[in-house]
This record gives C-alpha cells, structure tokens and sequence, in this order.
C-alpha cells in the first residue's frame, strides 16, 4: 500500500468479512507483507494495519473468521467500522447463496448503515471463477446496496493481483460522498468511450 515513514496517520477501521476458507487472512497477509503464507482457519480474528499514500487515513484492518459459529459474532466487531470488506471465493458456487445471505445479514447492522463496501472477488487465478459482473447479479447487489456506496475488485490472494487497488478503492469511497463516487465513475467511463447503456450498467453493478 505504500509506506510514509514516520509520518503520523489518522486510522480508520475496516472489517473484513467472508465465509471460511474464501481466503480472506491469505490476502492480507500478501498485500501486507508480500508473502503467501499456509493458514489456518481464523478462529477469533487477525488485525492488521496498512499505511497508504497520500492524504488517506491508514487502515486498521479486522480479519474475523467466518466459520458458521463465528458469524453470530461479527455484530460484536461492527463498532467505530469505516469501511466494510466482504471477500468473496470466486470459484465457489456451491456456497453462492450461503454467502449472499450472509452478506446481505451484514448489511442490515444499524452499526453498518451507509458504511462503504468493497467486495473482493478472490481467487480470479483460477479457472471457473466468476467475473465480478456475475458476482453481481448473483449476490444481488443493486438491491442490498441502495444509499451505500460499493465496488467490485476481482483479485487473487496467491498472485496479489488486485489486492492494492482494492484496498486503494475503499479509501476512496470513505472519502468520497456517494453521488461524488457515482459522477466519477460516469465521467471516466464516458472519457474512455464506453456508451450510455455502459455507464448505466456499470453504475448498477459498482465497478
């Protein structure tokens, strides 16, 4: 993410969710240290900070296990949360639904109300997984989402790609008013060509 010596940052808490084994604790520790590291389930949670460039506030990150008999316990982490993470296995379509439901559980904290939501679409490394736009649709989003601002960022644990701009995204949107992140997103795709139709969709679905 970039590191600023020993110039003080303000922290901003993020929680990072997900269901066991969607390789959430995997992709900190890479974008954290660069390295791919063997885990083991979370059982409790794992807290990280992250330095970032700019004027971004550093990030206090929960990684908080996902196991069934974890997840009655992710209300108790949602106070002082910033920005929200939901990491996602992309690959697993068997437990799609499972997912969503957790998700859209989330969603619904009154802790949670308006909180930014970035949707790490893990393990795009591997054959079969799903784009970011059937992630989407899947996850039912458009609905789940209304008055929050949210994106999509496909990556992989394992190779790092998309980590960065992931986390990168989620300053932004906690810094950034929702109508703001919308007309940004409209006016860069309308500055590289893409038509209205595009936009529109792109707008929907929060990448």
């Amino acid at each position: 993410m970039g590191m600023l010596g020993s110039i003080p940052q303000k922290q901003a808490q993020v929680l990072m969710l997900g269901l066991n084994g969607s390789g959430k604790t995997t992709l900190l520790y890479k974008l954290k240290y660069n390295e791919s590291v063997v885990t083991v389930p979370t059982v409790g949670f794992n807290v990280e900070s992250l330095e970032t460039h700019g004027s971004g506030p550093g990030l206090t990150v929960w990684d908080v296990g996902g196991q069934k008999k974890m997840r009655p316990h992710w209300k108790n982490h949602v106070q002082d949360t910033a920005g929200l993470m939901f990491v996602m296995d992309s690959r697993d379509e068997e437990r799609l639904d499972e997912a969503r439901k957790e998700l859209h559980r989330v969603l619904r904290y009154n802790s949670l109300r308006g909180v930014p939501l970035v949707i790490l679409a893990n393990k795009q490394d591997l054959p079969g997984a799903l784009s970011p736009e059937a992630l989407c649709l899947k996850l039912g989003l458009k609905g789940a989402c209304d008055g929050r601002a949210w994106f999509i960022q496909p990556c992989s644990g394992t190779t790092g790609m998309g980590l960065e701009d992931g986390f990168r995204r989620m300053v932004y949107l906690m810094k950034t008013p929702l109508k703001r992140t919308q007309e940004d997103i409209g006016v860069k795709m309308r500055s590289r060509g893409f038509s209205f139709t595009a936009v529109k969709r792109a707008l929907l679905c929060g990448s």
